[in-house]
């Protein structure tokens, strides 16, 4: 049965002044660095046969140095790269609040109805997402592999699995530096 290990990549400075990093590379600030440590600390008991993450800077840098600390190969995976939230990115989530209120609720309450300016809808990144997470599965059948990947991303991925709620897309993007395992076809543990 394939096991999955779900990172959040480290903080940057957009987690902390609540930006829409969406496809931006922004880089790990201190915060995130030191919780890619533990992050690392906390996974090196783990037999892990592989780290992928999309090419996008806090991901890519988050799994490179869990690759590093599990001394296993890290790959790309661009198919998983985040959500394009097109002119959103940047912008603070306050910003979206004030200027767009009606988008910004329905974003909350129905976030698959949305496209972003010049972005992509979550159905569109979700189809890419599925394709990717069964390629994956079946090369790790029987293995346990680190799939780094930022929000919402990381909450499609989770939502594939569990089908549970999306749950706030907006609060998602202030979980980071945390991890949690699927196994396929059984309940997830969350770190």
């Amino acid at each position: 049965m394939a096991q999955i290990i779900l990172v959040r990549p480290g903080a940057t400075n957009f987690n902390d002044e609540n930006r829409i990093q969406g496809t931006l590379d922004v880089p790990l600030n201190r915060e995130g660095t030191d919780e890619v440590e533990r992050i690392a600390e906390g996974l090196s008991s783990r037999e892990v046969d592989a780290v992928y993450a999309p090419s996008c800077q806090p991901a890519f840098d988050t799994a490179k140095a869990i690759a590093t600390a599990l001394d296993v190969k890290l790959r790309r995976l661009d198919r998983m790269r985040n959500l394009d939230f097109g002119l959103w990115q940047g912008m603070l989530v306050d910003e979206v609040r004030r200027k767009h209120p009606r988008v910004y609720r329905q974003w909350q309450d129905r976030p698959e109805s949305i496209c972003p300016p010049e972005g992509e809808t979550l159905p569109e990144a979700a189809q890419r997402i599925e394709a990717a997470m069964a390629k994956l599965i079946k090369r790790h059948k029987e293995e346990t592999f680190v799939l780094v990947l930022p929000e919402p991303i990381a909450s499609l991925v989770r939502y594939h699995f569990d089908q549970a709620e999306l749950g706030d897309l907006w609060k998602a993007n202030q979980e980071h530096g945390q991890w949690e395992t699927f196994e396929i076809g059984a309940a997830v543990e969350t770190t």
